[in-house]
């Protein structure tokens, strides 16, 4: 039996409710679970922003054991600060071949491992050039 940590839809229409579950990965999404592990509101508060409640101990417990996030589940554990950030590659049309750069995971950009040129630095080539100038 493997078990899977993903959500279970709880809400009206058009007014999503996520539960937190533990559950059978052959279950059903809104059907018998093993445990309730907390809760996410998908839709903005009145300071805008996504509410979650979860409980550590227990999501920490049933990792440890073996049990596998689904996708937004592993999304949702990343920005509480549970799991490493998850793997991002961005696709650069639809079916095409991926982009292997790196994604930063809070904002969706990619991750520039470039430096850039110092202007400290002299440039040798303008150096040689100017001293050409002056001689003649």
């Amino acid at each position: 039996m493997v078990v899977r940590i993903r959500l279970s839809r709880f809400g009206c229409k058009n007014k999503p409710f996520y539960r937190v579950m533990a559950a059978d990965s052959r279950s059903p999404r809104d059907g018998k679970h093993l445990e309730v592990l907390g809760y996410y509101n998908p839709l903005p508060g009145q300071d805008g922003g996504k509410r979650m409640g979860l409980n550590f101990e227990r999501v920490k417990y049933w990792l440890s054991v073996g049990a596998q996030p689904s996708d937004p589940v592993e999304r949702i554990l990343f920005r509480a600060g549970v799991l490493p950030p998850p793997p991002l590659l961005a696709m650069t049309r639809k079916g095409g071949p991926r982009d292997t750069r790196p994604i930063n995971p809070m904002t969706g950009r990619f991750l520039t491992t470039e430096k850039p040129e110092a202007d400290d630095e002299p440039n040798v080539e303008e150096d040689k050039d100017e001293e050409m100038g002056a001689e003649s």
